[in-house]
C-alpha cells in the first residue's frame, strides 16, 4: 500500500508489454522475488500479474495487472472517459437522453444531478 493518490489505470495490456518496451529505453527489470512466478498469470486474473522495474532517472514502477477492480476502489472520471473531451461528450449524451425522458414524464425533472450520474454510471459500464 503507498500513501499516493491512486491515478488513472494503465491497462492490463501495458503490463504484458512492459517487459519489452521499457528494456531498451535503459530500464532494469527487477527479478520476481521468492514466491513469485515469472511472467503473467496464466488466467491474466486482477492482481495476480505485475512488473517492477527502474527507469534511467532512478525512479521505481510496480505495476499491476487489473482487469476488474475490487469492490470499493474508485477510478477516475480520466480512466474512465479517457480525456476531458471525452467526459464533455459523455455529459452530452446524458443531456441529450435526459431530454427525451423528461418529455416522456411531461415536466422537468427537479432530480437530474441523480439522473445524470446514473446514466453516466451505467454507461461507463456497459462493455465497450
Amino acid at each position: 500500500m503507498t500513501s499516493t493518490r491512486p491515478g488513472p489505470t494503465w491497462p492490463a495490456t501495458a503490463s504484458r508489454s512492459a517487459r519489452s518496451s521499457t528494456t531498451p529505453a535503459g530500464c532494469s527489470i527487477t527479478p520476481a522475488p521468492r514466491g513469485r512466478v515469472t511472467g503473467p498469470a496464466p488466467d491474466h486474473k486482477s492482481y495476480g500479474s505485475w512488473v517492477s522495474f527502474a527507469d534511467p532517472d532512478g525512479n521505481s514502477w510496480f505495476v499491476q495487472e487489473i482487469t476488474t477492480r475490487l469492490p470499493g476502489r474508485s477510478t477516475s472520471a480520466l480512466a474512465v472517459y479517457g480525456s476531458v473531451a471525452g467526459l464533455a461528450d459523455a455529459l452530452r449524451r446524458a443531456e441529450a437522453a435526459h431530454g427525451k425522458h423528461e418529455e416522456e414524464i411531461g415536466h422537468a425533472d427537479p432530480d437530474w444531478p441523480d439522473w445524470y450520474a446514473q446514466f453516466m454510471v451505467d454507461e461507463s459500464e456497459r462493455p465497450a
